[in-house]
């Protein structure tokens, strides 16, 4: 973590390998089940079977938590890979990497 203005804030660089059962949705489609694979404070991977636009916002809804947004930057037949709106808080990223059953030595 960087100390910066004395506010703590997740290495941009960090990187969880986790799995996590999620849902996601682009626009009014249906949410679908998604598994997130891979997390950092910016952004996220996860498995995919649907069409996709990746001009079109994705909804992702980890359990316990609101529903947060993101912009598709890349993808193939099976997977995603996102970037946030908005980074995830220092305690965000812990909570879900907790969440998880990944301490600090889970992130690489």
């Amino acid at each position: 973590m960087i100390l910066s203005d004395k506010v703590m804030t997740p290495d941009r660089n960090a990187r969880a390998a986790l799995s996590i059962l999620c849902e996601a949705r682009q626009g009014m489609q249906p949410w679908q089940r998604v598994r997130l694979n891979d997390l950092s404070p910016r952004g996220f991977q996860v498995s995919w079977r649907m069409p996709v636009n990746p001009r079109q916002v994705l909804r992702l809804r980890i359990p316990g938590m609101t529903p947060l947004s993101a912009h598709i930057r890349w993808h193939d037949k099976k997977v995603l890979g996102c970037e946030f709106e908005a980074p995830l808080h220092v305690a965000v990223f812990d909570h879900i990497v907790r969440s998880a059953g990944l301490s600090a030595t889970g992130l690489r």
